[in-house]
């Protein structure tokens, strides 16, 4: 497994810390505060070093049009509700997801070091970004992250005609003494929109059961296909509607019952979620978790490996290493993108960043 990145034709590589200060710098001047800028700049950043690039750097022209759309609020009143040590709901107010999700994280982290455990739920957020950051930010603190989001119905679900349920992602980081933290990062569907939309660009098949038409038959044809279906069939669409449950009606603001109903204002753009923090220390360990964690990712990667198979990782494993790659001679960056960044660069008065000199 290589750790440095070889971008492919076309692609430039760019110095994680020049994307970070450039990617803030764009999202100020489309009306974001500093602050907010920063920490949504590093969602996308820490995204794009993992590899995870339909939720990196590609996203900063996305969000400035939600900003000036409307859409996201650029100056938002975040609120945070509670009524128990430990649980608190974050009103969002229309915040990037980013901006609503990093404070839920760490509000959850406070609360549980005082409490062993808590739950932070997010209202009324806009796009929450790579679930996995929020979590992983959890971990950092030594804490175990859960997290879950349920947004806009765009997926298929068991037995339904047309899109009915959202892909709602869940997220769990487990840290590690050391090993990279556990992380798994995984979303409902058995692919993303982006993937049908990337094998629509090549016309190229898609897998079996992955994907449907508008009425929700199964196509394998990109051309045909609009939304994934649930991963494991009714396995999948399950844990999305669990998650609408969660998330969305737990802190009161109902999406999916809202989206099939006759209010036009169903179909606004929002999501919610709910990041959960344990500390180990409050089930006895927190002098031997960390070794313990260590101890049980070794046995995995210590198991023979399948024929065939260039070795046995754990989730997470094979982003850090991207990750640490991707820090060391910076973040590919590909053609499209990089042309939608200088237009939006261009338009806002951005300087670009220096791509790293080719060789």
């Amino acid at each position: 497994m290589s750790d440095t990145p070889t971008p492919k034709p076309g692609k430039v590589l760019v110095p994680a810390e020049d994307l970070r200060t450039f990617s803030a710098a764009l999202l100020e001047k489309g009306g974001l505060s500093p602050e907010h800028a920063r920490t949504t700049a590093d969602v996308f950043v820490w995204a794009a070093l993992r590899g995870v690039d339909s939720h990196g750097i590609a996203r900063v022209p996305a969000y400035l049009d939600l900003l000036a759309k409307g859409v996201a609020n650029a100056d938002p009143e975040i609120t945070v509700e509670s009524t128990t040590p430990a649980a608190a709901v974050v009103d969002a107010d229309r915040a990037p997801g980013p901006v609503a999700l990093t404070a839920a994280a760490d509000e959850a982290v406070r609360r549980a070091k005082v409490t062993g455990v808590a739950s932070v739920g997010v209202r009324q957020t806009v796009h929450t970004g790579a679930i996995g950051y929020y979590v992983s930010r959890i971990a950092e603190a030594g804490l175990v992250g859960i997290g879950f989001v349920a947004g806009m119905p765009n997926m298929g679900y068991t037995g339904v005609k047309g899109a009915a349920v959202a892909t709602s992602p869940l997220a769990i980081a487990v840290p590690a003494e050391s090993h990279a933290p556990l992380l798994l990062d995984m979303a409902t569907a058995t692919i993303a929109l982006g993937k049908i939309r990337q094998a629509k660009a090549s016309g190229t098949p898609l897998p079996e059961g992955a994907a449907a038409t508008e009425d929700g038959t199964p196509t394998t044809d990109p051309e045909l296909a609009v939304m994934p279906l649930p991963l494991g069939g009714a396995k999948g669409s399950g844990m999305s509607l669990a998650f609408e449950l969660l998330t969305s009606v737990l802190v009161g603001a109902p999406i999916f019952s809202a989206f099939h109903s006759d209010d036009p204002g169903g179909r606004k753009h929002r999501q919610n979620a709910l990041l959960i923090a344990l500390d180990p220390a409050a089930f006895g360990g927190a002098e031997g978790f960390t070794a313990a964690v260590d101890a049980t990712l070794g046995t995995l990667k210590g198991l023979p490996a399948a024929d065939g198979a260039d070795g046995v990782y754990y989730p997470g494993e094979r982003s850090a290493s991207v990750a640490e790659g991707r820090g060391a001679a910076g973040i590919p960056v590909a053609p499209k993108v990089w042309r939608d960044l200088q237009e939006k660069a261009d338009a806002l008065g951005v300087a670009l960043p220096e791509p790293v000199p080719a060789g």
